[in-house]
């Protein structure tokens, strides 16, 4: 992450549940808070609801590497935190990504930038 940082301490965790607005879809939920720095924080939580240490790491992984490559999509100045839910234990990466840049469109903030399809139009 080139723009961000992680989110490690539990009161900063809390901080954002506690102010920030919240949105869900079937496998994540997003709290989002504007903070004063110039980059973004990404923190990520996974309970032992959603399955063992592999399932948890392995959503954990998802999700960040769809942040990262899609970094340059997010606003920079806030701090987001994704919470897995139980749904989120058996799908793939490309879900993974839909269901955050649905989440970041929600919370507006999500930049549209031209040419980032997947798709060629070939």
């Amino acid at each position: 992450m080139k723009n961000g940082e992680s989110l490690k301490k539990n009161r900063d965790f809390q901080f954002v549940y506690k102010n920030g607005t919240s949105y869900a879809n079937k496998y994540l939920v997003m709290y989002v808070l504007r903070n004063q720095q110039t980059k973004n924080r990404l923190g990520i939580s996974v309970s032992k609801k959603v399955g063992n240490s592999v399932v948890r790491h392995r959503i954990t992984r998802l999700v960040r590497e769809s942040y990262r490559l899609n970094e340059e999509l997010f606003q920079l100045g806030y701090d987001i935190v994704v919470v897995a839910r139980v749904a989120a234990s058996s799908i793939g990466y490309w879900e993974t990504e839909r269901a955050l840049l649905h989440l970041a469109a929600r919370h507006h903030i999500k930049v549209e930038i031209e040419n980032h399809d997947k798709k060629s139009d070939d």
